[in-house]
């Protein structure tokens, strides 16, 4: 008897329907997770927290079904819910970084998935209008705290790329708006 192969290297699981996510996203969305996953872990380096970069499924329902999501960046700081190559406890922090395919799960399911879950923190980042969307929770719903679209030319009035953000459950890890899109054309 043949094992069936998995043939893509990715997927979720939301509501019991799985979505197909092995079409790898552009360079932008890989440039720009990269990013932030290095300026994270960097600001992790002396903390039992961990990040993640969409490599470690995130089970939002442990205890009633198995449906999972893999976010972009991750960061979790109670191992005790790592299990095999998933996490059923609830991060400190998740972004994600839109692509074409994705886009409208991770501004409506996905978000309302994190939120439900109680994470405190989540970013929304758009490779193609270099725009973040910060939601911090507050009383069990999301509330959008901090919106950019960078503007990197020094000579415009609207010039914000030195502009300082910093995790809210890591107040020291911080990044100008410009490093979370180096090297984005």
């Amino acid at each position: 008897m043949a094992l069936a192969v998995k043939e893509h290297w990715r997927d979720e699981k939301i509501d019991g329907v799985i979505y197909d996510m092995s079409q790898a996203p552009g360079y932008r969305h890989s440039i720009i997770t990269g990013n932030l996953h290095t300026i994270i872990k960097q600001g992790l380096k002396d903390s039992v927290c961990l990040v993640f970069m969409g490599n470690l499924d995130f089970k939002y329902h442990p205890d009633t079904n198995d449906d999972y999501v893999c976010p972009d960046v991750m960061v979790i700081c109670d191992r005790k819910h790592l299990k095999g190559g998933s996490y059923s406890g609830v991060p400190k922090f998740i972004a994600e970084t839109l692509s074409p395919s994705t886009a409208r799960r991770d501004k409506t399911e996905k978000k309302d998935i994190y939120e439900k879950a109680g994470v405190e923190e989540y970013w929304i980042i758009s490779p193609r209008g270099k725009e973040v969307d910060i939601y911090y929770l507050e009383n069990g719903q999301y509330i959008l705290e901090q919106s950019y679209i960078l503007e990197d030319d020094p000579e415009d009035e609207d010039y914000n790329a030195e502009t300082v953000i910093a995790l809210r459950a890591f107040p020291h890890i911080t990044m100008e708006l410009r490093d979370i899109f180096e090297k984005v054309d």
